[in-house]
């Protein structure tokens, strides 16, 4: 007598795992959220002030030959990132601390599907614009900005964006972990409780799928009730990552997610972003030029706020065009 190819449990795995490749994703609210126009001056009473001529925009070329011509500095970005399909780009874009200017008119797009690596010294304004992306500077105080950072083509700095998607869709995993004082399954649904699931079944999937997208649910599975706090430095990390995910974005940015972990942590977070690369866009800042050139397949370095050489990591590494970059990338400085 043949023996069953799979028994009942694998047989209800298989059907639960078919279920849910065929439920429909959740609906998302819209990124832009309708916000009424201002009143006209005058309400269009007689004597009433005239509106003041509109004065056009200067183009893209315009604005981009005006600032190099005042700067005479200009970023040097390889051919091969236009055959790539763009997510996100950084138009011209600006940045203040009151009257210190910390980035300069950046220009660069965002390759969909890839992961991009941010590199330069110390204070050269990687994780302020990675930050910028998704608006987490509108929490520091005297910060202003110029120009524009689009998603999808849509300016993330337009009237009306509705800042909270935004950041679920751009989500962010930052230099320290930071897990919440609560359980392991909490911190990984934080962002569906906060929306208002309740289905407890559903929360489970979640946490369960999000914690095998950050290669962790294998050795917390039989925790997840226990506080997150008891997770060691390296799993703290994934944790945070499963967080992100589990909010459903687009991109995930990483503002330096190895800089406080040993080496085996480490090499567990750099396989962890391979694996992401199939699903998601990624923007990491990182230190280490060893590790932008194992993780990345684009590299935009970076020297006092501005952007100097952006293109392939293979090339950037191995055949800069700019001396500077070849300087940085060699050692001689940073």
């Amino acid at each position: 007598m043949r023996e069953p190819i799979m028994d009942v449990e694998d047989e209800a795995e298989v059907e639960v795992t078919r279920e849910r490749e065929q439920r429909p994703a959740p609906p998302r609210r819209p990124l832009v959220r309708e916000i009424p126009a201002p009143p006209k001056p005058g309400n269009g009473e007689p004597g009433a002030a005239a509106e003041p001529p509109v004065t056009p925009e200067p183009t893209a070329p315009e604005m981009h030959a005006s600032r190099a011509a005042s700067l005479g500095a200009t970023t040097e970005v390889h051919p091969e990132l236009a055959a790539e399909r763009h997510v996100l780009a950084a138009d011209e874009f600006c940045l203040f601390y009151g009257k210190n200017k910390a980035l300069h008119e950046i220009n660069m797009q965002i390759a969909e599907g890839k992961v991009t690596a941010l590199v330069g010294p110390s204070g050269c304004g990687k994780s302020t614009l990675l930050r910028s992306i998704n608006r987490l500077n509108d929490l520091i105080d005297n910060v202003r900005t110029e120009g524009k950072i689009t998603y999808h083509g849509q300016n993330v700095y337009a009237r009306g964006i509705d800042v909270i998607e935004l950041r679920k869709r751009l989500g962010m995993v930052f230099q320290k972990q930071n897990p919440f004082p609560m359980s392991i399954f909490e911190n990984v649904v934080y962002a569906r409780r906060i929306a208002g699931e309740r289905n407890r079944h559903l929360l489970h999937e979640v946490c369960e799928r999000s914690l095998r997208s950050a290669a962790l649910w294998d050795e917390v599975r039989d925790r997840l009730q226990s506080s997150a706090l008891g997770l060691s430095g390296g799993q703290q990390q994934r944790l945070c990552i499963a967080r992100a995910i589990a909010a459903e974005p687009d991109v995930l940015l990483m503002d330096e997610p190895c800089s406080a972990l040993d080496p085996i942590a480490t090499s567990k977070i750099e396989d962890l972003i391979h694996e992401l690369r199939r699903k998601y866009t990624v923007v990491i800042v990182t230190h280490n030029m060893q590790q932008a050139a194992r993780v990345s397949d684009f590299t935009a370095f970076m020297y006092l706020g501005r952007l100097v050489e952006y293109g392939p990591t293979a090339s950037i590494f191995q055949n800069p065009r700019l001396k500077q970059t070849e300087d940085y990338v060699t050692g001689r400085f940073g």
